[in-house]
């Protein structure tokens, strides 16, 4: 998990942005970031077991996602 604070900032882009149009964009960028999500993880304890469970099927995942790609091309 990624350590580093989320900073998501949103200003006005001209004269006519209004705060709705503000609160959308910034509500886009929190879920780009996965701020949320990223809060909630650390919220709730997770064994080294279930990380490293987590990981494998991750890199399974990786792995079989660029092999599909190889196969393409």
């Amino acid at each position: 998990m990624n350590k580093k604070p989320a900073h998501v900032l949103v200003r006005p882009r001209g004269r006519n942005d209004t705060a709705q149009r503000m609160v959308k964009r910034f509500i886009k960028k929190v879920k780009k970031y996965k701020v949320i999500e990223k809060y909630r993880e650390t919220m709730r304890y997770e064994k080294p077991s279930e990380k490293r469970r987590k990981q494998k099927k991750n890199r399974e995942r990786l792995i079989k996602k660029a092999n599909e790609e190889n196969k393409e091309n």
